[in-house]
């Protein structure tokens, strides 16, 4: 199988599971007379890379571990997009419809679902060297000062690019580092246009669907323009203002105006920005560290990755032990969780492609730790049978020697912001992207105009001191 195909086969399996937003609660099936006082149940999304992907291999590691008779896990992969199964598993607990042990949660639904009892805070023994966490992303795991949960993946926006557009637009460079800003990439605008590149059409694209996407790319602008923002203290209670607020509208609409973002973004998600990208439609994309290893495969030496212009949103899944598991059960669910995200299993999750949660994944190879929990990511050959690695792996080392995951990636998570942290995030998120219809729906006032940032920032204020506290 030649490069070129294995590549478009991987890019297309990508976009097949980032497009896979429709379905209901698998429910949890049991053989008639089952056992199920020794198995442990984890409910996940699915798993961005692809069948029997990491966190199956780390999981099964795990099995193998407690031998025959000891405790099995089992792996649950909710269907839907991630609104959906926040909502699939807020059902499922409440309702005691489905037998979960432990939850897979966005870092945003740590507040809501410990606040509403439906996890139970977390002892010593669910944390291996908690000192080697990532600060930023370990703070996502508490709520009322106690911890519900365990950083199990993490996630920071980055910024990727075709080096071989840049070539053709005759900038003088092609590696793009962090000093790159936003007003520097418009800049590239008449350049790109003049290179005539086919099917070329804008400098960058994103995700301004109305969904999570819309959120956290308007998050990232307001970030960006007001140092220290935020929209919630620590407590939940609302703390931005309209001064702010205006202030951060203005950054997002001149980053997502037209004729610099790629027309249709709008309506675009994670799978449909990729793709636009992958088609040679943009320059630039933001996107989440998952796609790296794909893309790398895809156009190789031609494919660029850098920190994103101001900041970057923090994101990723945690771990908990629900509140309905029983007290023997809850304490091999914390060992099990305990495996599942120390220094091995992190080691292994960032050579998949994830965003590891410890600072000792991201050291050089021979002092980091191995992944030996999952053979198929570990630094050595593939043991496969006919010795091709069906992981893709892609080079740590970049061309003009900078450390992907150590001089890119670690720094963007431990200077990402974070999205609210309130048990009420599903009402925020959902406001914040319909009041953002003022800039991306279509057209309601006269002759199709668009109201102004102070007007929609005012209306956003107003809307958010309804439904938070303070």
């Amino acid at each position: 199988m030649t490069r070129r195909l294995k590549a478009a086969l991987s890019l297309l399996s990508l976009l097949t599971l980032a497009a896979c937003t429709s379905g209901g609660v698998r429910q949890q099936q049991q053989p008639p007379g089952a056992d199920t006082s020794f198995r442990i149940v984890v409910a996940s999304g699915q798993d961005v890379t692809g069948k029997n992907g990491i966190r199956q291999q780390l999981i099964d590691a795990w099995n193998a571990q407690q031998g025959e008779h000891g405790y099995r896990a089992r792996l649950v992969e909710l269907p839907g997009s991630a609104d959906q199964q926040r909502s699939q598993l807020i059902g499922a607990l409440q309702s005691g419809s489905a037998e979960y042990d432990v939850v897979n949660l966005d870092v945003t639904w740590i507040p809501e679902f410990a606040d509403a009892g439906l996890i139970r805070p977390l002892g010593d023994t669910a944390v291996k060297d908690p000192e080697d966490l990532i600060p930023s992303v370990d703070s996502t795991s508490y709520w009322d000062g106690k911890r519900y949960a365990v950083p199990f993946n993490s996630d920071a926006g980055l910024l990727y690019y075709r080096k071989d557009h840049l070539v053709k637009a005759g900038t003088p460079r092609t590696d793009l580092d962090e000093g790159v800003t936003w007003d520097k990439l418009r800049e590239l605008l008449v350049p790109l246009d003049r290179a005539e590149i086919k099917d070329h059409e804008a400098i960058w694209t994103t995700q301004l669907a109305a969904y999570e996407g819309r959120t956290v790319n308007a998050i990232e602008a307001f970030a960006s323009a007001e140092e220290g923002f935020r929209l919630t203290d620590d407590d939940g209670d609302y703390v931005a203002t309209e001064e702010q607020l205006t202030a951060g509208m203005t950054e997002l609409r001149k980053r997502t105006e037209p004729p610099y973002l790629l027309e249709g973004a709008a309506e675009s998600r994670e799978a449909e920005s990729l793709s636009a990208f992958a088609e040679g439609r943009t320059t630039f994309l933001r996107h989440w560290p998952y796609v790296y290893p794909t893309l790398h495969e895809t156009f190789g030496a031609n494919l660029g990755v850098t920190r994103l212009p101001g900041k970057s949103v923090l994101g990723g899944q945690n771990l908990a032990v629900t509140s309905s598991t029983s007290e023997q059960r809850a304490g091999k669910a914390a060992e099990l969780i305990a495996f599942l995200t120390d220094p091995d299993s992190e080691r292994c999750l960032l050579r998949a492609g994830f965003a590891a949660t410890r600072t000792s994944a991201y050291q050089e190879a021979g002092t980091a730790p191995e992944c030996r929990h999952a053979p198929a990511y570990a630094e050595g050959p593939s043991a496969s049978p006919d010795g091709e690695s069906t992981a893709r792996l892609a080079p740590d080392r970049m061309a003009d020697g900078t450390s992907y995951s150590r001089d890119i990636l670690l720094p963007a998570l431990r200077e990402a912001v974070h999205r609210p942290r309130t048990p009420l995030y599903g009402a925020v998120t959902h406001t914040l992207t319909t009041e953002l219809d003022a800039l991306y729906g279509p057209p309601k006032g006269p002759g199709g105009s668009r109201p102004g940032d102070a007007e929609v920032a005012k209306s956003l204020d107003e809307a958010l001191r309804e439904i938070l506290p303070g």
